[in-house]
């Protein structure tokens, strides 16, 4: 029998660090973006930092938990998690 109140929190999970990677990714990108015009702003380059770290942190965690986010991606353990799905854009 299948419990589908563990299988629901893992989602959900799931899901909470899908939607933290894209937000981290935007912020990331935006920061960038200004970057190219402000490329002397102690303070964007700063937050570019902060959120690029920490992006790396969130997409390690997941890759950890749920399996490589591209091909390219952290693998662990004895098999090919990849093509596991739901795949990240499916969720």
């Amino acid at each position: 029998m299948v419990n589908y109140n563990l299988t629901n929190q893992r989602l959900n999970k799931q899901q909470e660090m899908l939607l933290e990677i894209q937000k981290l990714q935007f912020a990331a990108l935006d920061i960038a973006l200004f970057l190219d015009t402000h490329p002397n702003d102690p303070v964007a380059l700063y937050r570019h930092k902060m959120y690029t770290e920490r992006l790396r942190q969130v997409k390690d965690a997941y890759e950890m938990e749920f399996g490589p986010m591209t091909i390219m991606g952290h693998e662990v353990g004895d098999s090919w998690r990849y093509i596991n799905g739901p795949w990240p854009w499916e969720s």
